[in-house]
């Protein structure tokens, strides 16, 4: 049966690449391209919703990513879309809307390499100047 997206955790996954303190190269570079798109003027982006990895794309417990909407919130031409056609309901389009996140977690800037890809030892990006 299909559910409803839940809104956004109270903290995003240990490995969610939108952390600025995850691990470098845990997703493939493709995974990584996918959420560079988002960064784009909102008539640009996709009209996917980002779902929290945690859970299968058809469990009862999936939800909106934490970190893509607390790098994203109210900008994001998915979450617009998914509200008007029923995907999400209104309460989970305001939480991801106006969510916050209490960990660092990477503006997404085109010119910025991704958060999570590996570029050394440490974690992949350093907070923007």
């Amino acid at each position: 049966m299909f559910s409803l997206l839940r809104p956004p955790a109270l903290r995003s996954c240990d490995s969610c690449p939108y952390r600025r303190d995850a691990s470098s190269g845990i997703w493939a570079h493709e995974e990584y391209d996918k959420l560079r798109r988002y960064d784009a003027p909102a008539p640009d982006q996709p009209q996917a919703m980002f779902q929290c990895h945690q859970a299968d794309g058809d469990s009862a417990t999936r939800r909106i990513c934490a970190g893509w909407a607390g790098c994203h919130g109210g900008h994001l031409l998915a979450l617009r879309i998914a509200v008007l056609e029923g995907r999400i309901e209104a309460s989970t389009y305001q939480a991801a809307a106006e969510y916050v996140s209490p960990v660092p977690c990477s503006p997404r800037v085109m010119k910025q390499p991704p958060t999570g890809r590996r570029t050394s030892t440490g974690p992949a990006m350093q907070p923007a100047d």
